[in-house]
């Protein structure tokens, strides 16, 4: 066969060796098609085109050419096509990806035996069997790239997006290349990339609730293969969270998390609420203060240390009616990433976290939506195409009706109290082609709650986001993103004794970010940009409630600043085993004018008796500087295909803190931005982890230590005011801090039972250590926080009776936190006083509750119009009166302890959700 090809190809060779010469023609189109182009072509010269009609897209070009040579108009058109060309005689013979060749290429005769019999037998579609199949598979062929002369490259970088039939980005879909032993994992937006020998591979997809997929690529060069993918109606095993298969040990980032927002509606919670953040709280390293508190502690950090990001805009406060309810939408909600270890370098201005939600995209095609209907709350999210297969806008909204529950209560202290809140979300996304990508984003929340009769609080969240991704080509994309956070809270407190007043605060924040994704080669993938961020802090003021209150009016002055940074990260793969993903991030920060600072005497400490005068700075001039770089490294190194080991180091800045007298953070909490007193705080993270899968990624165990350290913590004196306080700065202290743990998960993520187990073991310390007494608490030596819990642990678990009925369950244990106990009273003046021990130095009892489901999936035929699942669960079947806090209470001269409980009996709830 090999002689009988050669003697054919020398024949051809002979006859058409001397082509015509290339001439020179002058042509003119305007936003014409590729056939149309190459018809004038013809009625210009005498050359005829073969090629065959369907291989040309529905693009139309625009050019002018006048006297150049014709292969130069040619290369033009056919530049951003699959075609190549070859002249033979006054013949121009167009080709899909393949070039025709006139002389033997090097090598030819020793060509291996294989592709001899992949061109005896070429087809457009080749069949592959399966023995386990009695039918053929037909394998559709896909030519990707077109051949070049000049290329030496032995490997091409395949790239693409994979969407839904409803146009909705498809992430975690695993791309396999069996010939290769390769494969790759598609981003949140559907996105991915692989890089791929010339010639044959064949692609398979495969992903949980889609169609598997499997195409014949023939790569000439770099190329692009964007797919749509069908839904899958196998009924699977239900999973509560899991991450992409196989990530867990192959990426190379420590303490990450993926939260599967579609699963999580099983894990029974209180009131029957999804909570996506609540449910982030069963996972190692991320705890509460106390039950329904609101705000998170990560590895040992602050409330105020985690960044909560919704389409990239900031949320500041996530929560309803201080933390009992999720302020997000768990019906709108895609994707959920947690970034506890390993913070990629395009993230800033937080120390402990980044939670980073994103909304789901709208379906393209047909009318959609959800309902849930509980015993407080009622939620509905609907899906509406706005020009079918481009664009679309989901809208979201939840509502309370609480208050008939308040009205019910015997207790006469309660009897005018209310208690209500909303939140809406909306997404609109348009797709322009398969490079330019078009998303709005607008989120708002308003609480108004009093449980006392003077006293009405509120306070909303608003949020706007932008953003515009563009594919420039096969190695580079970009997205721009334009954001604005608005946070503020209002008390209205009414007053017989004339002191009735009105207060609030509110701070604001706009960003610009640009982030760019270049592909350099199978080795080096950068992300790099620039962001810059303003803030706008109204730190409070305070009215008189009515004409006959007695209260001045006050107004803190404003506090501004600029965040900016550039930031570039690469992920290398030194050898197979070996991963890094290396950043860089330089941050700078500027506060300035216009402002009065005040001045203190030196070697005093700051208050009140020791101000020495005020200095102005004017609108727009520097007050204060700080800024500097934060190195995000790690790596992975794979001991075995399924077991992996790996290693990070982080340095973060965090620019603005709160200031809050509650252990956990509260609607009332005030932020604070750093000036010439208040310093920023840093925060240096190691981690290592060791991580495993069993049983094709059926079980996944992962075990992860860390150490953190921390500077310029911020804290107060003893007995700080910080309401309305214009000298902010003579009452925090600022300290370092040391946090260390270690944490457990092992999950299982298929069959009848499912989910997983986690147990962590923290410690986090603060040393506040001054110059002057009043500045050092506990001789200034290390000592718990009010977060500090050792041990935490959490088992989520579902088993599934039939694949409509399951029951769920819940359970968490936890040490109690620290707390100040008075440890005995003297006299003094004639007067009695209490003593208090050491900060922190004993803690309440510990924490534990079981919580209990059962759930009904409802059928899932396809005619139905809509398909409904119920939860019936039970919140802490035990009813454990577990302490939310504990005070002290002098009755009689003897000091009393009590504590506090929010949820001390069995809570049962009922939840109606319904599809359609």
């Amino acid at each position: 066969m090999r002689k009988i090809l050669l003697f054919i190809l020398l024949f051809y060779i002979s006859l058409t060796y001397a082509q015509t010469a290339d001439p020179v023609i002058s042509l003119s189109f305007d936003n014409k098609e590729l056939p149309e182009i190459i018809k004038e072509i013809e009625a210009k010269t005498d050359f005829k085109f073969f090629y065959e009609e369907d291989w040309f897209g529905l693009n139309k070009y625009s050019g002018e050419y006048s006297e150049v040579k014709l292969t130069t108009v040619l290369e033009d058109i056919l530049e951003e096509t699959n075609i190549n060309y070859f002249i033979k005689g006054e013949r121009i013979i167009l080709t899909r990806g393949s070039l025709i060749y006139d002389r033997l290429p090097q090598g030819f005769l020793e060509i291996q035996e294989e592709r001899e019999v992949v061109e005896e037998n070429q087809s457009a579609d080749p069949v592959f069997y399966n023995d386990n199949e009695e039918q053929a598979e037909v394998v559709e062929t896909v030519l990707i790239g077109k051949e070049n002369r000049q290329s030496t490259r032995s490997t091409y970088r395949l790239s693409g997006r994979v969407v839904s039939e409803k146009g909705d980005p498809i992430s975690g879909l695993n791309i396999l290349i069996p010939n290769q032993d390769k494969g790759t994992v598609t981003d949140i937006n559907g996105n991915y990339e692989i890089r791929l020998p010339k010639g044959i591979n064949i692609l398979e997809t495969q992903a949980l609730g889609v169609s598997k997929v499997k195409k014949r690529l023939v790569v000439y060069n770099d190329g692009v293969l964007n797919l749509q993918l069908k839904e899958s109606f196998e009924e699977l095993s239900e999973v509560l969270v899991e991450a992409n298969a196989r990530d867990n040990v192959r990426t190379a980032l420590t303490g990450v998390e993926k939260i599967n927002v579609a699963e999580i509606k099983n894990i029974p919670l209180v009131l029957g609420e999804r909570d996506i953040l609540k449910v982030a709280t069963t996972l190692p390293g991320i705890t509460t203060a106390g039950e329904a508190a609101s705000g998170y502690n990560v590895r040992g950090g602050k409330t105020d240390q985690n960044l909560i990001l919704l389409d990239e805009g900031v949320i500041y406060n996530p929560t309803h009616f201080f933390g009992i309810f999720s302020g997000l939408n768990p019906f709108t909600t895609g994707d959920v990433s947690i970034y506890k270890g390993s913070i990629p370098a395009e993230y800033g201005g937080r120390l402990s976290s980044v939670f980073d939600l994103n909304t789901k995209t709208g379906n393209k095609e047909e009318f959609a939506g959800e309902v849930s209907i509980g015993p407080v709350t009622g939620n509905l999210s609907l899906e509406i195409p706005i020009v079918k297969g481009k664009s679309s806008l989901i809208i979201g909204g939840r509502g309370t009706y609480s208050d008939w529950i308040l009205n019910l209560l015997e207790e006469e202290s309660l009897k005018d109290s209310q208690a209500s809140f909303y939140d809406v979300v909306a997404k609109y996304n348009h797709k322009f082609d398969n490079n330019d990508e078009l998303n709005v984003s607008g989120y708002y929340s308003d609480d108004v709650f009093s449980i006392t009769s003077d006293s009405l609080f509120s306070y909303t969240n608003r949020m706007f986001s932008l953003s515009y991704n563009k594919f420039f080509n096969e190695k580079h994309q970009g997205e721009l993103v334009v954001t604005n956070s608005n946070y503020d809270f209002n008390l209205d407190f009414e007053s017989d004794f004339g002191n009735d007043f009105e207060s609030g605060y509110t701070i604001n924040e706009s960003e610009v970010k640009l982030k760019m994704k270049y592909f350099h080669s199978n080795a080096h993938t950068f992300n790099y940009g620039i962001s810059g961020k303003y803030y706008n802090v109204s730190p409070g003021e305070i009215n008189p409630g009515s004409a006959e209150s007695l209260i001045e009016e006050l107004s803190i002055p404003k506090e501004r600043a600029i965040e900016t940074a550039i930031f570039i990260e690469d992920s290398f793969e030194v050898t197979e085993r070996l991963l890094i993903s290396g950043g860089l991030r330089y941050s700078f920060y500027t506060a300035f004018g216009p402002a009065g600072i005040n001045t203190y005497e030196s070697g005093l400490p700051r208050n009140e008796n020791t101000v020495t005068g005020v200095e102005t700075y004017d609108s727009g001039e520097v007050i204060e500087t700080y800024g500097g770089p934060e190195v995000r490294v790690s790596g992975r190194y794979f001991l075995t295909p399924t077991f992996s080991t790996k290693l990070s180091y982080n340095n973060t800045y965090q620019y603005i803190h709160t200031l809050s007298n509650n252990t956990t953070a509260a609607p009332t909490d005030t932020y604070k931005l750093s000036d010439n007193y208040i310093k920023p705080q840093r925060a240096n993270q190691f981690a290592l982890g060791l991580f495993k899968n069993f049983d094709e990624n059926i079980y996944e165990l992962s075990l992860e230590g860390y150490y953190k350290t921390s500077d310029n913590l911020l804290d107060y004196k003893v007995g700080a005011d910080l309401f309305l306080n214009e000298n902010i700065e003579t009452e925090v202290l600022q300290g370092e801090g040391e946090a260390y743990g270690a944490e457990l998960l092992l999950k299982k993520n298929k069959g009848r039972l499912n989910g997983y187990l986690g147990y962590t073991y923290s410690r986090s310390f603060i040393k506040l250590e001054g110059d002057f007494q009043e500045e050092t608490v506990n001789n200034g030596e290390f000592f718990p926080t009010n977060f500090d819990k050792p041990h935490d642990f959490s088992a989520v678990l579902n088993y599934k009776l039939t694949q409509r009925f399951s029951f769920s369950a819940n359970f968490v244990y936890q040490t109690g936190r620290p707390v100040t106990y008075p440890i005995g009273k003297y006299n003094f003046n004639n007067s009695e006083y209490v003593m208090y021990s050491d900060r922190n130095q004993f803690r309440i009892p510990d924490y534990y509750r079981l919580d209990l489901s059962f759930n009904v999936e409802g059928n899932h035929k396809i005619e139905k119009f809509a398909h409904s699942f119920w939860n019936i669960s039970v919140y802490n079947v035990l009813g454990r009166n577990n302490p939310y806090s504990v005070f002290f209470v002098t009755d009689s001269g003897e000091v009393k302890a009590y504590q506090s409980s929010i949820f001390s009996i069995p809570i049962p709830t009922i939840t109606y959700n319904f599809r359609f």
